[in-house]
């Protein structure tokens, strides 16, 4: 009984995570103004990429993918319903869009890092699946929509797939109920580090090459001026 609930458990999540990206990816190529073709690619690499990625680092063959029929037809039938709503319904998606984020982002982190533990590979490589299943397509998504990865520079993101992984991983929660829990918090602390702005610590050179062009203008000038002061100088 508890093995069947942990298999819907993961078709739950799988299909969660399946819809909330594939909307995610149509969503960001009608942004950048691509074809319905360019529509349903970045749908299908934003739910998709993630766990091919996975699938990867644990061995599993990339071809699994194709089995995966209910799957690409949920994130088929998301795109379409994305390309054809009206764009005052997309609008208001956008308020929603972090939340729908996090949702698969949790989803998605779980799901990797059930399926990596069933595995039995060590317990890095289940936190590292939890991570790339929860990121890894939004990464691809944003390197082919040419925009930097959200998910390396905004509020704290794939720190929470990891975290998922490393509470899986260890089996400090085992059965639907603390799974579904799981859930739930995930997606309350990538709220909370969207509207708190928690930021992990970062260093930026673009403040100091900034300054290296001002002083570099500054002293321009200067040294420009001297041959000028000799040249008069001969004239008197």
């Amino acid at each position: 009984m508890e093995a069947l609930l942990e298999i819907n458990l993961q078709l739950l999540f799988s299909v969660i995570g399946t819809i909330a990206f594939a909307v995610s990816g149509a969503v960001v190529a009608m942004e950048e103004e691509y074809d319905i073709l360019g529509v349903f690619v970045l749908a299908l690499v934003t739910a998709f990429g993630g766990g091919v990625v996975r699938n990867l680092l644990i061995g599993i063959p990339v071809t699994t993918l194709w089995e995966q029929g209910l799957y690409l037809r949920t994130a088929i039938i998301a795109a379409f319903l994305v390309f054809v709503v009206p764009l005052s319904w997309i609008r208001k998606w956008k308020m929603w869009e972090s939340f729908f984020d996090a949702i698969g982002l949790s989803a998605f982190s779980i799901q990797g890092a059930m399926y990596a533990a069933q595995m039995n590979v060590p317990l890095s490589a289940v936190m590292v699946a939890a991570m790339l299943t929860g990121i890894g397509g939004g990464i691809i998504r944003d390197v082919l929509a040419g925009r930097k990865p959200l998910v390396l520079r905004d509020e704290i993101y794939a720190v929470w797939g990891l975290l998922s992984g490393l509470v899986i991983g260890l089996g400090i929660i085992e059965g639907p109920v603390p799974v579904l829990s799981l859930f739930f918090a995930i997606v309350a602390l990538r709220m909370l580090s969207v509207q708190l702005q928690w930021r992990l610590p970062r260093r930026s050179l673009r403040l100091h090459d900034e300054m290296s062009a001002h002083v570099s203008s500054a002293a321009t000038p200067l040294a420009s001026s001297k041959p000028e002061t000799k040249e008069a100088a001969k004239g008197e």
